[in-house]
């Protein structure tokens, strides 16, 4: 008979060949568990999602109250579903009041998709910039927007007429003209390895779209919902976009993202044509029960944001006492983690994995390590990420020297 391992070898598309191969039994807060009992802390939060660490009681409860009550219906839109109403009405008061329109999807990609969509149909114009080193998603469009073009060549033809900007290069916004119809970036780029926009960029970005009638759109995917210290990062950067995207920890663990807009502006999704965008699954009830409850709990236990700076602070310092690690690059708990060989970052990697602890890579960084803890890490379990770092980093140094 056939392992478990090679049914999902076999059966499970792959995405590279190396999966990470953790077979899950269980996870609960902080950890996740595989069929040996062996327990892995986790430092990634599944890639920024689990801010709220796995099966929070507050979410299993308002999925298993929805699941009881009805799931799916009818495609997205032609039915009024409490759960929908709700957590669009308790986001828009989290926001400014130019962004008072949700649309639900199931993914950041998603979200992505009908952003751009939604650009192009408002203004009416085609040209889309997007920044260098940027990640918005898989899907033909979402992967246009990518700037590696040696990457990119394997799908081509892609979408016509994307252009590319440095992020915080204030001379490459004169790129931003009549004819673009929007310009979309990170607040903070991730898959560059957390990159900070300098003071005062996004504020000339945002004068820049102003002047030129071009939508703005902040992919703040990776950092909603308490990741960087505030709800939204864009708050803290005294800017307000034009269409918000969201997903990720949005939904607790459960699939939902969503582009956020005024009303004026989402409504030309609905004529010339109408059903500008339509998703089967998008603001699936329970999922958007889920996402109300992980909201309400941000909101409603408002220490879980307040304590992010601090925990961040403690990790980073310790961190960065080691001789073997170059800089912590961070805004709140997203964290790139930087080396100061480029060779001891599989080492890294790797032994953090042995020990218990679940790290990851950077898709455009290949000199740093990706941290991104759910915001409820406790004293505990931040000393245990200390221990195994430690030992991590006085591996890497000792495999090192023994190659050389």
């Amino acid at each position: 008979m056939l392992s478990k391992r090679q049914l999902f070898l076999d059966h499970v598309g792959q995405t590279g060949p190396m999966p990470v191969m953790i077979d899950v039994s269980h996870a609960k807060g902080m950890f996740i568990y595989d069929a040996s009992g062996k327990r892995y802390l986790d430092m990634n939060s599944g890639i920024s999602v689990s801010s709220l660490g796995h099966c929070h009681p507050a979410i299993l409860r308002a999925v298993l109250k929805q699941s009881e009550s009805y799931m799916h219906t009818m495609v997205y839109g032609e039915h009024l579903q409490s759960p929908q109403v709700a957590l669009a009405s308790l986001l828009a008061k989290q926001l400014d009041s130019s962004l008072d329109a949700v649309y639900f999807v199931m993914s950041g990609t998603e979200a992505t998709e009908g952003a751009m969509k939604l650009a192009k149909r408002y203004t009416g114009r085609t040209e889309i910039i997007a920044c260098a080193n940027a990640y918005h998603g898989s899907t033909h469009g979402a992967e246009s927007l990518r700037s590696d073009e040696k990457y990119k060549q394997a799908f081509y033809p892609l979408l016509p007429d994307i252009r590319h900007i440095t992020f915080n290069e204030l001379d490459d916004l004169s790129k931003i003209t009549a004819k673009t119809s929007c310009v979309i970036l990170e607040p903070v780029q991730a898959e560059a390895g957390v990159r900070l926009p300098n003071p005062d960029y996004l504020q000339a970005l945002r004068k820049r779209c102003t002047k030129t009638g071009s939508l703005l759109i902040l992919d703040e995917i990776q950092t909603g919902f308490g990741r960087t210290g505030q709800l939204f990062a864009h708050q803290w950067q005294g800017i307000t976009p034009d269409i918000l995207l969201l997903g990720k920890a949005m939904g607790g663990g459960m699939p939902i993202a969503a582009f956020v807009s005024s009303k004026e502006i989402m409504s030309s999704l609905t004529k010339n044509p109408m059903l500008g965008h339509i998703t089967t699954f998008g603001g699936h009830p329970v999922c958007c029960a889920a996402a109300e409850a992980c909201l309400r709990t941000l909101i409603d236990e408002p220490q879980i944001i307040k304590e992010v700076a601090a925990k961040a602070k403690e990790l980073k310092e310790y961190i960065e006492s080691f001789a073997i690690i170059k800089e912590v690059r961070h805004v709140g708990l997203m964290m790139a983690v930087e080396v100061t060989k480029r060779k001891y970052l599989k080492h890294i990697v790797a032994h953090c994995m042995e020990l218990g602890l679940i790290i990851d890579y950077f898709l455009f960084d290949d000199r740093s390590f990706r941290l991104a803890p759910p915001l409820i890490i406790s004293a505990e379990e931040m000393e245990l990420a200390k221990e195994i770092f430690e030992a991590a980093f006085r591996y890497a140094e000792e495999k090192y020297r023994r190659k050389k």
